[in-house]
């Protein structure tokens, strides 16, 4: 069924809609479900299995092969796969769009089923997801444009009407969040995956997020903090080499002195030593 799309921006929200990241995954025995949420569109498309996704509020809804859940930005939810049929899925973020179907009691996330089309939505997803994991010329270009196709066709192939909308990008307040809390826990055991329990953002998409605000992944921030809390220390203390290690938040006095050399080209010691020649 083809859609009427009356609204005369389509064209430049799907061409401003960019990959963040795309992933084929299937449920092992180390699947944890997690409640999260991502400040961008994702499309969950389901290969084979089934399983259900739960949102905030504990209302669940039911997935099978073929099926193309939209999950709007700032939506929480999780995956849950069935146990016998084991969930088998790709999942894409993508940055600068919201989809609403029409008649329906929600605006957080649609479901529609491809099978009729699955050969046409498929190529695409495979396409987009080769290119990404292969550094060939032209990648980026390809990929967008690849992209911009699959937008269309699942508008163009959905049995509702699904509408288009340009998204707000809500990642600055997110990241000074998290700029915010690693100055305050630095010593503490650090982890992408307590960060994303923290933000219910996706992980991955967080280190990216994170990255492009500070410069540095969320572990190299926290390691570059312990790192200038412990050259005030070897500085202004007479602590032990492993009792600073242990201070700023390293596990062991060896990789702090292996890290510290890696950065300033000299040990912690010598360091110390030359401060105070």
């Amino acid at each position: 069924m083809t859609n009427q799309i009356k609204n005369e921006s389509m064209d430049q929200i799907i061409a401003k809609t960019k990959l963040l990241y795309i992933q084929s995954s299937k449920f092992d025995a180390d699947w944890h479900s997690t409640l999260h949420s991502h400040p961008f569109t994702e499309f969950f498309y389901v290969l084979q299995g089934k399983g259900q996704i739960q949102f905030y509020d504990g209302s669940m809804i039911d997935v099978v092969q073929d099926d193309l859940l939209i999950i709007n930005p700032n939506i929480v939810h999780t995956e849950v796969s069935d146990l016998d049929e084991p969930l088998e899925y790709i999942v894409l973020g993508i940055e600068g769009a919201a989809f609403s179907a029409q008649d329906t009691d929600h605006e957080e996330y649609s479901l529609h089923n491809y099978y009729e089309y699955k050969h046409e939505i498929l190529f695409y997803l495979r396409a987009i997801l080769r290119e990404t994991n292969e550094q060939e010329v032209f990648k980026d270009l390809i990929t967008s444009n690849l992209l911009n196709v699959l937008v269309m066709n699942i508008i163009r192939r959905s049995v509702v009407t699904l509408r288009l909308q340009e998204s707000e990008n809500k990642t600055n307040k997110d990241c000074i969040f998290i700029e915010n809390y690693l100055n305050a826990h630095y010593q503490e055991n650090i982890t992408l995956d307590k960060l994303a329990d923290l933000t219910f953002i996706n992980k991955f998409y967080l280190s990216h997020i994170f990255k492009q605000h500070s410069g540095y992944s969320p572990i190299v921030y926290v390691l570059n903090k312990r790192l200038i809390e412990s050259e005030k220390l070897l500085t202004t203390t007479d602590l032990s080499i492993s009792q600073i290690a242990s201070i700023v938040g390293f596990s062991s006095s060896s990789y702090f002195s292996q890290y510290f050399k890696k950065q300033h080209r000299i040990s912690p010691s010598k360091y110390r030593e030359n401060q105070k020649n």
